[in-house]
């Protein structure tokens, strides 16, 4: 769960979100590469949609991988909900932030 900066009237904070920066990153810098996770959203090219329970998720989710971004550690609110996403759903969130950089991805 995370803080999302730059927002800080959004009722729905603080809000789900994907760590996608290495353990190794993670450890010694001061600010994590999250994707935010919404309830519902259209589904397109750069969004992933995740099942009730991946994650530790309570329902079914979509990850906004065009919002990509770092945030400091001050903005953590509390986590991990649960399990990492597996292997298939992490193959798509990559394609989704590959996607979102302008690359061609089937």
């Amino acid at each position: 769960m995370v803080f999302t900066p730059g927002q800080p009237d959004d009722p729905h904070q603080p809000r789900p979100a994907l760590v996608v920066s290495e353990n190794v990153r993670n450890r010694v810098r001061d600010d994590l590469i999250v994707i935010p996770v919404f309830s519902k959203g259209r589904l397109g090219p750069t969004r992933v949609p995740l099942p009730k329970g991946a994650g530790g998720l309570p329902h079914a989710s979509v990850l906004y991988c065009e919002e990509i971004t770092t945030i400091d550690r001050d903005f953590l609110h509390r986590g991990p909900l649960g399990s990492r996403l597996n292997a298939t759903a992490m193959d798509a969130v990559v394609r989704g932030i590959r996607r979102t950089v302008g690359e061609i991805v089937p």
